[in-house]
């Protein structure tokens, strides 16, 4: 069944591919290519006030916890884990194409955020609650935005459970490893590992929206903060294969066959596809996911919180992702002409593999708890997106008996493999895109109107 499933998958996403970029693209001109042009205020204005409380306007939480709930959501296991298996599926030119939609896609995910504070109402408990759903239906204002709204909910609840599984493998694989190299049962290690973070997961996501918001802001930055010091240690220490790898994923980008051979994914189209595919997996634009997170932020303006979606985006992929290939790269973890055997054995591990080669078991203990509680973060407040479709869909009780669903999806991931979760998860993610991109194509005046409203208005950019 999995080649099948997958070759499904990958037939679906290349409208898909098309559907993204050209949104994208369309967004991009629309803003007039503000994520460039205004980068520095926008860096001011999220990176420079990272730690603030300063925070005006209504809302349940911090615009920074706001951020971090939605940046835990990509961030971690798809960036350490998921995102760098593309060079094992296309090639190091992938790496190349997913920085090209994660510029693009950034004013989409700005759109995203604006949006979901423009539209966001408050439910039963007095939370600020939107994303793609609301948005839909109160923007569109029509039997399509009604139509729209629903089958983002639907399908992005769908698609949030194999996710967890997936997560959740990625975070008990190298556990594994480690537990292995020290002499315990890694059959014992992982479910330990998928039990711990299940009683985790649990203990938070029934604190509520504050009580995620709080723990995102705690974890979040510094979990970051330490994976980027241990990929730049491993850097360091393999500088001078650093400008052979930027050649790999340059050349590779236009010429694939050239840096993998006669790989079978060495295709112009696959490096396109999986490039663009898994850099949307790993930053969430044009998913509509980030809304539901951002929907509850204080703020004063819609766009002003939309700038911390573009910082998302930086980080996520432009950042983290671009470390995490590029340690595969230069410890050689990853090789030209490597056996199909070895592309699938390496593939899931492949970040804790180069980071013990250089840093021995001490490197692998480190990211295996880095990567746990990045796990986490992701499980909290994935649960609370699939918590908060089935509540749109089916109201407060349906809310509730989803989000047992989600959280009992951690403890199934005792039972299926790594390939199985991520085909499924593939052609979940095409599917979610599909009605995502269509409503935010239809809202782009109203994206190009916040925007100006925001960035041609003095009394907002008078620190630009």
């Amino acid at each position: 069944m999995l080649p099948d499933i997958q070759e499904l998958a990958d037939l679906i996403w290349q409208p898909m591919i098309i559907l993204v970029l050209g949104g994208s693209i369309l967004l991009t001109l629309r803003t007039r290519f503000f994520q460039i042009r205004h980068l520095p205020f926008i860096l001011k204005e999220t990176f420079g006030q990272l730690f603030s409380n300063d925070d005006n306007g209504r809302g349940t939480v911090t615009a920074f916890q706001a951020m971090t709930t939605a940046l835990a959501s990509s961030i971690g296991a798809a960036n350490i884990v998921v995102a760098p298996t593309v060079i094992f599926l296309a090639g190091p030119g992938a790496l190349f194409w997913m920085w090209v939609s994660g510029i693009l896609t950034s004013a989409t995910k700005f759109g995203e955020v604006a949006l979901a504070i423009k539209y966001r109402e408050k439910n039963e408990d007095g939370e600020y609650i939107g994303g793609a759903s609301y948005v839909f239906r109160k923007g569109i204002r029509n039997n399509i935005g009604k139509i729209l709204g629903f089958l983002v909910s639907f399908i992005l609840m769908i698609e949030i459970l194999p996710s967890i599984s997936l997560q959740t493998i990625s975070a008990a694989g190298p556990v594994e490893n480690v537990a292995a190299a020290i002499g315990i049962d890694n059959t014992l290690a992982r479910n330990i590992t998928i039990i711990a973070i299940f009683i985790l997961t649990v203990l938070v996501v029934y604190g509520g929206v504050k009580s995620i918001g709080r723990l995102s802001e705690k974890l979040v930055p510094y979990m970051a903060i330490t994976y980027l010091v241990l990929g730049a240690i491993i850097l360091v220490m393999h500088i001078d294969q650093i400008p052979n790898a930027l050649r790999m994923v340059v050349v590779g980008a236009f010429n694939p066959k050239a840096i993998s051979g006669g790989f079978v994914g060495a295709t112009l189209q696959n490096v396109i596809r999986n490039g663009v595919a898994r850099g949307v997996y790993s930053n969430e634009a044009g998913l509509g996911t980030t809304g539901f997170g951002h929907a509850a932020a204080t703020t004063d303006h819609p766009a002003r919180q939309g700038v911390w979606g573009v910082f998302e985006v930086i980080i996520d992929t432009l950042v983290v992702c671009t470390m995490s290939g590029l340690i595969i790269l230069v410890t050689g973890v990853w090789t030209p002409g490597m056996s199909e055997q070895a592309l699938n054995e390496t593939m899931p591990v492949a970040v804790e593999r180069a980071i013990n080669e250089s840093l021995g078991v001490f490197g692998s203990v480190v990211i295996s708890i880095c990567l746990f509680l990045f796990v986490v973060s992701t499980m909290i407040v994935i649960v609370f997106y699939c918590e908060k479709q089935a509540e749109y869909l089916f109201g407060r009780t349906g809310g509730l008996l989803l989000r047992a669903i989600a959280c009992g999806m951690i403890l199934v991931s005792m039972f299926i493999s790594f390939e199985n979760a991520g085909a499924y998860l593939d052609l979940a993610l095409a599917f979610v895109v599909l009605p995502n991109m269509i409503g935010i194509i239809m809202l782009n005046g109203e994206v190009k109107a916040i925007k100006e409203d925001f960035f041609d208005n003095p009394k907002y950019m008078s620190n630009d």
